[in-house]
């Protein structure tokens, strides 16, 4: 794991630059990148891809930057811009993990005089977050629960994996924060890197409780000082400006925007932000030039709060994914890895309707910002972060492919057999930490069953990719989730169903008015139900790799 001290890219900044990098910084090519090879090469990757549009920024430590558009940003095509507004989805944890920063450093200077718990003397990120949230903090793992820190949350090492499907459109971040003592962990604390947007959202809860407002606090001490006007956490405010783009699913088909103005609180720090590639350079700017901005010369992010937020903190891959990439370690809202020999900090995002990426190399003076309105389409973001690098410090195109995705479905493994007696295992399941729904099968007969199997039915009638409904292999519930809308358990084998938890749209959206769902692939957890006799108990939901020996019960849902 590499921890060499970042190096300011000009000597203008810093009055002192080494030999190696002076070498690195005379091989830079500082002229246009988007030229028309590689214009045609984004849109060849967009195409072969089923991209709706995407928007590029290159940006230097000087503050200036190169903006490339492609594609569309309604159905109706209307072209996109470099104003156009994006949800950055987790490119906003490293506005959660900097605005903590601030904070902290409030506290070390005496700007910020809100009391402390009684007996809590400082406010670090070494921090325990029970001195800090003494009411309500609380852990399934005892341990864990005294000795988590500030760090630790921000680095998911809290042992905590996703839980995503535990918190719904209604919850609160205080609603979050409580309930976690009710979720399993994976994991005993920093043994081992599981991220985790729940604690980011407990992130934000902090901020708000000892300065007020987290949406607030972003806005006043980040957003105004950088000048990033049109950046906002409101898609109500997004789309009154006439900029906010319109999104797709990977299969082609738009969808709403997924946050709605309700649910922003709770997802201000995991991932809410809405901005465009022109208010984003001006982020990347202040990344380049250690936490200042380099137009007005003022610090936005204290320097002690960049060091600990860019520092690598947790090893997320041991292995070069790639001869091109060093293993990877998180800091805090960042990533630290090398490519071709060439150190960079990114970070990606994905929500349902778009990918989006921030690339940016400290000792280069550069950064890429990359964002696309349609979902699961990383390798596309990332493959042309790594062609603008290769073009910036001249090295050698790799040949690679993003992985075209036009029309590809997963392959949901599936028993061909009935299952006997699947109403035994219809009814009403809870947990503490997740809430309960009910399981209906295609013989259930109430008017709450109904419904359900109406809306999986007109779907499965438009666009089958399962058994039908009557082969008696599937349960469904409808389950009002962040992430998603419904829920399917699909026969494996026994009792052994693959969970999958999809967004269902029964009358279409958008001029296209056909049923469709959506899910993101690599969701799909196994459950296993348990029988006493021929009834069912309940069931558990197993997280982890199904390929692994990693597997462990990520919670139990007793039957009501």
């Amino acid at each position: 794991m590499l921890l060499f001290p970042l190096l300011v890219s000009f000597a203008a900044i810093v009055p002192w630059v080494t030999a190696e990098s002076q070498v690195l910084l005379n091989s830079i090519n500082t002229g246009k990148v988007i030229d028309a090879e590689f214009k045609a090469y984004v849109q060849d990757l967009l195409e072969e891809n089923s991209v709706t549009g995407i928007s590029l920024a290159i940006v230097h430590a000087n503050g200036q930057a190169e903006f490339g558009t492609w594609g569309n940003k309604t159905e109706d095509g209307i072209a996109m811009t470099s104003d156009t507004l994006f949800n950055l989805a987790s490119c906003s944890k490293a506005f959660a993990a900097a605005a903590v920063g601030i904070l902290i450093d409030d506290f070390a200077n005496g700007r910020n005089s809100t009391p402390l718990p009684p007996g809590v003397k400082e406010f670090t990120w070494k921090t325990k977050v029970k001195d800090l949230l003494p009411e309500d903090w609380e852990l399934m793992d005892a341990w864990a629960s005294e000795k988590v820190n500030i760090q630790d949350i921000l680095s998911h090492v809290s042992g905590l994996p996703r839980h995503d499907l535990s918190y719904g459109p209604s919850d609160s971040p205080l609603d979050i924060v409580q309930r976690m003592k009710h979720l399993q962990p994976d994991h005993e604390l920093c043994e081992k890197w599981s991220y985790n947007n729940q604690m980011y959202v407990v992130a934000a809860h902090i901020v708000s409780t000892y300065a007020g407002s987290y949406i607030d606090f972003v806005k006043e001490r980040i957003l105004g000082p950088l000048g990033m006007k049109s950046t906002t956490f409101s898609p109500r405010e997004a789309a009154r400006s006439g900029k906010l783009t319109q999104s797709w699913v990977h299969e082609g088909r738009r969808i709403p925007y997924w946050f709605t103005e309700d649910v922003i609180e709770l997802q201000a720090g995991p991932g809410a932000l809405i901005s465009s590639t022109e208010d984003m350079a001006k982020w990347v700017a202040a990344w380049l030039n250690s936490g200042s901005d380099p137009l007005t010369g003022s610090t936005i992010i204290p320097r002690s709060a960049y060091e600990a937020i860019t520092s690598a903190y947790a090893i997320t891959d041991g292995q070069g994914r790639t001869p091109d990439l060093s293993i990877s370690a998180y800091g805090m809202g960042w990533w630290r890895t090398s490519y071709r020999g060439h150190e960079f900090l990114h970070h990606t995002g994905a929500i349902p309707g778009f990918s989006t990426r921030v690339t940016f190399l400290p000792s280069a003076g550069f950064g890429i910002v990359a964002l696309t309105n349609t979902d699961e389409k990383a390798s596309v973001n990332s493959a042309i972060s790594f062609r603008i690098i290769d073009d910036i410090l001249g090295l050698p195109h790799v040949v690679s492919s993003a992985g075209s995705s036009v029309d590809t479905v997963p392959c949901i493994s599936h028993a061909s057999g009935i299952v006997a007696n699947l109403e035994n295992l219809t009814g009403t399941y809870t947990n503490a930490g997740y809430g309960s729904f009910t399981l209906c099968s295609s013989e259930s007969t109430s008017s709450y069953c109904e419904g359900v199997l109406q809306d999986f039915a007109a779907i499965d009638a438009y666009s089958p990719r399962l058994p039908p409904l009557h082969s008696g292999s599937q349960l469904l519930a409808a389950w009002p989730r962040l992430w998603s809308t419904h829920l399917r358990f699909v026969h494996l084998g026994d009792n052994r169903f693959t969970l999958i938890s999809p967004i269902l749209f029964p009358y279409g959206y958008g001029e296209d008015v056909t049923p469709f769902e959506t899910y993101e692939h690599g969701t799909e957890a196994e459950v296993r139900f348990v029988l006493e006799g021929e009834r069912a108990v309940g069931f558990e939901l197993i997280g982890g790799d199904p390929s692994s020996y990693e597997q462990s019960t990520s919670a139990w849902f007793s039957r009501v």
